[in-house]
């Protein structure tokens, strides 16, 4: 019986969790999940572990994260697809009031009566960090926790030591403990469009592409939706 190896970051992952036993099912294939970040510092990002050896499949990623494993040389060309788009959006505690974030002044103030921002250290993390709060002039007026992975943003908030998270919509709906307020303003949106390839090395290539191919397919279209995510206009 084959077997993949998947390597995912958070964005997709519920999307992701709601597929894989249909796929297994339907082609008895086994698969092994793998996690990491799509960008930032530290060991548990995806670039860091494949560089430490660990054998992968299938990466599913950022764009711009898997935009440095094509540098790289990592991925096997042509193999890269896009799977769904996840806009910015904030959640709150459970049970705290949701503050109004529909304009780029409201969720300015949103941001300094909250005072500590949880964000994930990857792709997003680094775009609010270095460029979104900056420019909204409030760096100096709020605490901001940067953690490794988003769903440990979600951890934080659900334990009320931060009182808002910052991050993918698809990280932040259906999470226990934690509020979905909605999405950030257009404005101030980071698309992240969420990719799937296939790493060179990979023995079961053939296998990756079905996985693939369900996941980019009609089938899958439900589950990007439930996800929080947006799907792609092909």
């Amino acid at each position: 019986m084959a077997q993949l190896t998947v390597m995912i970051s958070g964005g997709f992952n519920g999307p992701y969790q709601q597929m894989l036993p249909h796929f297994e099912k339907m082609t008895g294939i086994s698969v092994n999940t793998l996690s990491g970040a799509s960008q930032g510092t530290g060991p548990k990002t995806i670039k860091a572990q494949l560089n430490k050896g660990i054998a992968t499949d299938i990466v599913i990623m950022s764009r711009e994260g898997l935009a440095e494993l094509m540098e790289q040389g990592r991925i096997i060309p042509g193999t890269d697809v896009d799977l769904a788009n996840a806009p910015l959006g904030a959640a709150v505690p459970s049970g705290s009031p949701k503050p109004n974030i529909g304009t780029i002044t409201a969720f300015k103030q949103s941001l300094i009566d909250a005072k500590s921002i949880a964000v994930p250290g990857s792709t997003s993390g680094i775009y609010l960090t270095n460029e979104l709060f900056p420019s909204l002039g409030v760096s100096n007026q709020i605490s901001v926790t940067v953690t490794e992975r988003g769903s440990q943003a979600t951890t934080l908030l659900a334990a009320k030591q931060v009182a808002m998270a910052v991050q993918p919509t698809s990280e932040l709906v259906n999470v226990a403990g934690i509020d979905y307020i909605g999405r950030l303003p257009q404005e101030l949106q980071l698309i992240q469009t969420f990719a799937a390839a296939i790493v060179v090395g990979s023995k079961e290539s053939a296998s990756a592409q079905k996985f693939i191919q369900l996941l980019s397919s009609k089938q899958s279209a439900q589950a990007i939706e439930d996800g929080g995510m947006d799907l792609i206009r092909r």
